[in-house]
């Protein structure tokens, strides 16, 4: 009798052993590879995903077809360096201090002089997201356009990438020197194409542990530039009239889209689509025209547009209103795609409000590092939206954009439906409806007072907290040559490294 019951007890210890084994399996998931594709200057409305019907992106709309799409989502500044400054640090560009492209934009004869970035790289004190993952025992890189700081102290290398090769301004082909460190690209391998060859390198190197890699690309930037047989596809494509159809732009559109392919295409090679994730984003809102007026197409293609108006264009953000370097939807509202088969919901669409800001802590909480970060985070996980989620609480997001460019100076809000602009020149303000008016055509300031001191007291209060810096009068002002450009204070320090 002792003997069949020790023979039941072990046997049901074994069962035992082996359902808490089984329970810890299914507990103790690993934490996802995760690859950050960055456009630049790419706009809400470029992509099919997204409405567009002149340019193509198989990739990107099987991203969304099979993965999910983000409708709300916005980056932190209406130019680069300082939403690229967002995503790193997880704070808005006004805390961190880096709140115009480096050096920046500056009129000298305008009626009032606006605020310089505090220091012209990211500062080193700042934890990066890659110095996250790094430390969450992740292997980090980073590849492409950086703009936080021209000095190799102030590179990706020093702030958390274990492998690094940034590019530092144009061309699209024989960039090599430009690529730091130098690389041997042939001289007409486009640029897209290197980068992506150096992602993959990565990724097969890293196959077997834990990753996050950062591919940024420098399309759509101007000069525009791209492969002769893609342009040429384009311009034989008809277009119905309601889009620009720039056939180069749309041509460095498909660039991304195919070495996005090459990307996902890998994953799916190596077994690791499962266990990464994907995010393709971009870092400003679509540029229609160059600030300065001049051709936007490099030297060597503008005979495709000559005596043509796309010399001079290059996309449309309608429906939203503007482009750029405006705190209006066309300067800040990005396309955003999450790919991560089996977790995240195939073919859905969030209309959370997303920041660039939430894109570190949403890393973080993914790597399941539990230690403080060493700076305030103005960002917010949005690891609970990747389920099919909607945000359960009315979150307000802001924008600082205190100098000219496209626009005047101005800071903004966002909170549910409502967002308001706050101009810096003259302290007047616009209340839009998002809702029924993404256009941003029908300002409500008037027919809804309260909701306007509401906001611009929200506004007034975030600005504070963040420390921003705001105009002042400019005791050189002059009416007739406020629209002058001139050469910024800040140049020098660019390129001296600073401090």
């Amino acid at each position: 009798m002792c003997h069949l019951s020790t023979k039941v007890s072990i046997l049901f210890l074994v069962a035992l052993s082996s359902i808490l084994l089984s329970c810890g399996e299914e507990d103790s998931e690993q934490p996802p590879n995760i690859i950050f594709i960055l456009a630049d200057d790419l706009g809400w409305a470029d992509l099919p995903s997204y409405g567009n019907t002149f340019n193509e992106a198989p990739s990107l709309d099987r991203m969304a077809r099979e993965g999910m799409r983000f409708v709300n989502a916005y980056a932190a500044c209406p130019v680069c360096s300082p939403t690229r400054a967002s995503i790193q640090s997880g704070q808005y560009p006004a805390r961190v201090g880096i709140i115009d492209f480096l050096p920046g934009h500056w009129r000298p004869f305008e009626e009032v002089t606006v605020p310089q970035n505090r220091t012209q790289y990211l500062p080193l004190q700042i934890e990066t997201v890659g110095e996250v993952m790094k430390s969450a025992g992740y292997s980090t890189g980073y590849f492409g356009k950086w703009h936080l700081g021209h000095t190799e102290k102030h590179f990706p290398k020093n702030q958390g990438y274990d492998e690094s090769v940034i590019f530092q301004g144009s061309p699209y082909y024989n960039y090599n020197n430009v690529l730091k460190p130098p690389q041997e690209f042939p001289e007409e391998k486009i640029l897209s194409e290197a980068l992506t060859d150096l992602s993959i390198d990565f990724i097969e190197k890293h196959q077997d542990s834990s990753f996050f890699l950062t591919l940024a690309f420098y399309d759509v930037h101007v000069q525009l530039d791209a492969d002769t047989q893609l342009i040429e596809k384009y311009l034989a494509k008809p277009n119905n009239g309601n889009y620009p159809g720039n056939a180069i732009y749309a041509a460095m559109i498909e660039h991304i889209d195919i070495s996005v392919g090459r990307v996902l295409d890998k994953l799916n090679e190596l077994g690791l689509s499962q266990e990464t994730m994907v995010v393709f984003f971009s870092d400003n809102g679509g540029l229609i025209s160059r600030f300065d007026k001049v051709p936007l197409i490099a030297e060597s293609k503008q005979h495709y547009y000559e005596g043509d108006s796309l010399l001079y264009i290059a996309s449309s953000n309608a429906p939203l209103r503007s482009e750029k370097g405006t705190v209006y939807e066309g300067g800040i509202r990005e396309p955003m795609l999450v790919y991560w088969p089996g977790r995240v919901p195939a073919g859905s669409t969030n209309e959370a409000l997303i920041s660039s800001v939430d894109f570190l802590p949403t890393f973080k909480e993914l790597s399941g590092y539990s230690r403080e970060v060493g700076q305030t985070l103005d960002g917010a996980s949005f690891t609970g939206l990747l389920d099919g989620k909607t945000q359960q609480e009315e979150r307000a997001i802001f924008w600082h954009y205190p100098v000219y460019h496209h626009a005047v100076p101005a800071s903004a809000v966002r909170k549910g439906k409502w967002k308001l602009i706050h101009y810096l020149n003259d302290d007047t303000v616009d209340l839009y409806d998002l809702e029924s008016d993404p256009g941003e055509t029908r300002d409500l300031t008037n027919t809804n007072p309260d909701k306007a001191r509401e906001l611009k007291g929200l506004l007034a209060d975030w600005r504070s907290s963040v420390n921003a810096e705001l105009p002042v009068p400019n005791p050189d002002f002059d009416p007739e040559r406020r629209q002058e450009w001139g050469s910024h204070p800040g140049r020098e320090a660019l390129f001296s490294g600073g401090q």
